[in-house]
């Protein structure tokens, strides 16, 4: 899967197949392994370790694909600016190859506040615009955003969001809101494939799994693939890292269909920060 990439609306190709370093601290085995897009951000702390991943690896500069995130709580034009900088300072990169908005909200009122935020993205999203002209940033998008935050950003963008980042797995698969940024040309990022560990407890997802030969992870990761979406499996485990690549199966329309519609989870780990769309949204 490593050789699979997406191309956004500018033109820049993307792995397919990204690691997820939320609270993972060394990434050396991922890229030794093969994979080439390591996904990062400002508040998950090690951009720093990211950036000497990198340029430790022995790998050219141009054939790792880095992407990291605008804290969430920079929702003016300065504050993003100077994150975009500290970013690129902590990676030790000439530049970045994406970067995008981590959240429309504070990470404190997300789920918890009707306050979109619209003249702070608007800002960030000018100083993620101003770095992107600069040379600074490749390609440049958002997280967490629903289609009135992403409504929101497209009236006055001069430079339109090429990507949104949002959770996504089987049981809880934003349908509509995938299919509303991919027809503005917004490629969908998947995170949290595996739904932070309880599709490992879903009696229905393990016998499609089996009837494929394949784990549960992998069939999750795959669902997500086939949706068209960059998929970022999170594991600090090699072996893990091995398998979630093993992916070059397929699973069919049926089987697709079943998985869109399985009931959604309503309760897990870490879900009050971040928007759980409910099935089809």
């Amino acid at each position: 899967m490593f050789d699979k990439k997406v191309r956004l609306a500018n033109g820049v190709e993307v792995p397919q197949l990204a690691l997820g370093t939320w609270m993972i601290d060394d990434r050396d085995a991922a890229i030794k392994m093969g994979y080439r897009h390591i996904d990062t951000a400002q508040a998950y702390g090690n951009e720093r370790g990211v950036g000497e991943g990198v340029i430790v690896s022995g790998i050219a500069r141009d054939q790792i694909f880095v992407t990291t995130k605008v804290a969430a709580e920079h929702k003016d034009y300065k504050s993003a600016a100077d994150g975009i900088e500290e970013s690129l300072k902590k990676l030790g990169l000439d530049y970045i190859d994406m970067m995008i908005i981590h959240s429309p909200q504070p990470w404190v009122e997300v789920n918890q506040s009707e306050n979109r935020y619209i003249e702070g993205n608007r800002e960030a999203w000018r100083a993620l615009t101003d770095a992107y002209k600069a040379g600074k940033i490749s390609a440049i998008g958002v997280s967490n955003f629903l289609e009135e935050d992403i409504d929101n950003l497209w009236e006055v963008a001069e430079v339109k969001p090429m990507v949104n980042q949002v959770l996504c797995h089987i049981s809880n698969t934003p349908l509509e809101l995938i299919e509303y940024c991919q027809n503005k040309g917004i490629v969908m990022e998947a995170y949290s494939p595996v739904a932070h560990g309880e599709a490992l407890k879903n009696e229905k997802i393990a016998e499609i799994a089996k009837k494929y030969g394949v784990s549960v992870p992998q069939l999750c990761i795959r669902y997500d693939l086939q949706l068209g979406t960059i998929t970022l499996p999170k594991t600090a485990n090699p072996e893990h890292m091995k398998s979630n690549a093993d992916v070059e199966f397929e699973i069919s329309a049926e089987d697709m269909e079943i998985l869109k519609n399985i009931e959604h989870i309503k309760d897990y780990g870490a879900h009050r920060f971040f928007p759980v769309f409910g099935g089809k949204l």
